[in-house]
């Protein structure tokens, strides 16, 4: 699959790119914020409800809310451009998180149906920072080498992220924790729309092109439509993958090993997401895309005959490595497949597809964790990519996947 020839530019030519760092470091900024929100708001709410129950229906509120609007959010982008859309999307999402961690706060707290009207309100507005931040790379990159290993890179950060946000709610505190979150984005957002990259994603020329449906179940969303169940399968697999090592390891009187063993996934995962940006390849990312998720299914089918935490770990941590490749080659497929003008909400569509696939990936190991073996629970979630690699292998879109110079509506934007 791979090209012997030797990978010309390196991360550091990535950042070097005409206001990548200033970009990039304002888009981790706040996107640190996402990795510090869902965590914050269960606990807070919990607390202020004295219920954890509904501190989860809230938590459950706000993921539903911000996937299924997620396309829609996505539109506005291509429709007015990062500028002036992002902006009008984080100071309304920061100022119902700060009323919201009000509310919490408050000693005699808030009537249920206002809570629950305000989580409804961050969900709705959450802004698109990954997604844009990628839809930039994709404008800035001169090839499809630099874009590979920008996509690396970017995935490989995100997971950094959402290991440092826990962390930094068990610092900071779940109430403080929601105005930490809100200030993060609002401000990663006015700094990453002040750098004159921003710039490329500007306003569809026309009201035509700025309407213009992208159609997933019709001919020209087909690609999109493939990226997307390749990216739901890897979604269903780690949420799988993520309750059996909890349950191995609590079955096994050792469940502290269980923090370990998903550390060494997350390890894997960047270290395969940055080895595989530095690979050349002769198949573009549509064709590449099935044979990544074919091998993640087979390592994590693998860890089915584990026969001690130890050899677990290792083969959690081995899978893992395959993570961050398909994700960010998903990712890479659905922009390059995306009809004109769409951009946006095709990452978007992959982004939101891998987080339905971990809510639904999670209800499914939840009902099968007491009911079946291990081993068979490690297999079903190793079914979960291979199922999707046979969705993703149909004909790819004929579109060139060189990065070359386009109109900003078509090069806008987990």
């Amino acid at each position: 699959m791979s090209s012997p020839r030797p990978a010309a530019p390196s991360y550091a030519a990535v950042l070097r790119l005409p206001h990548a760092r200033r970009t990039f470091g304002a888009a981790l900024f706040g996107r640190l914020g996402y990795g510090v929100v869902s965590l914050s708001l269960v606990l807070a709410l919990s607390s202020a409800t004295g219920s954890l129950a509904a501190g989860g229906l809230f938590g459950t509120e706000f993921a539903a809310v911000s996937v299924v609007l997620a396309p829609a959010r996505a539109g506005l982008i291509d429709r007015w451009g990062a500028r002036r859309a992002l902006p009008a999307l984080a100071l309304p999402f920061a100022a119902a998180l700060f009323t919201l961690a009000g509310c919490a706060h408050a000693a005699a707290g808030a009537p249920r149906w206002l809570t629950a009207v305000l989580v409804a309100a961050v969900g709705a507005s959450c802004p698109p920072l990954g997604p844009t931040m990628r839809a930039l790379w994709s404008a800035m990159a001169p090839d499809e080498a630099v874009l590979q290993r920008a996509f690396s890179l970017d995935t490989v950060a995100e997971e950094l992220i959402f290991l440092t946000g826990p962390l930094l709610v068990v610092v900071v505190h779940p109430v403080p924790g929601l105005v930490l979150s809100g200030a993060l984005i609002a401000t990663g957002t006015l700094a990453m729309v002040s750098s004159p990259a921003a710039r490329l994603i500007a306003p569809a020329p026309t009201p035509k092109s700025a309407s213009a449906p992208l159609r997933l179940f019709a001919a020209e969303g087909a690609g999109v439509r493939r990226a997307a169940v390749a990216a739901f399968g890897v979604g269903v697999c780690l949420a799988g993958v993520y309750l059996y090592v909890i349950a191995a390891a609590d079955r096994a009187h050792h469940p502290a090993a269980a923090g370990w063993i998903l550390a060494a996934q997350s390890g894997g995962s960047a270290v395969g997401g940055l080895l595989y940006g530095r690979m050349r390849w002769r198949l573009d990312v549509a064709a590449r895309l099935p044979y990544l998720l074919l091998v993640l299914a087979a390592l994590v089918a693998v860890t089915a005959a584990a026969p001690s935490l130890p050899v677990l770990g290792l083969c959690v941590a081995v899978s893992g490595s395959l993570t961050a490749p398909a994700l960010s080659t998903a990712y890479m497929a659905a922009s390059a497949q995306a009809p004109e003008g769409t951009a946006t909400r095709a990452t978007t569509w992959a982004n939101s597809a891998i987080n339905a696939g971990s809510s639904a990936g999670g209800a499914l190991a939840a009902l099968l964790v007491d009911r079946a073996a291990l081993p068979l629970c490690f297999l079903l979630a190793a079914a979960a990519p291979a199922c999707a690699a046979l969705v993703a292998r149909g004909r790819p879109a004929r579109r060139a996947l060189a990065v070359e110079p386009r109109p900003a509506c078509a090069v806008s934007e987990k």
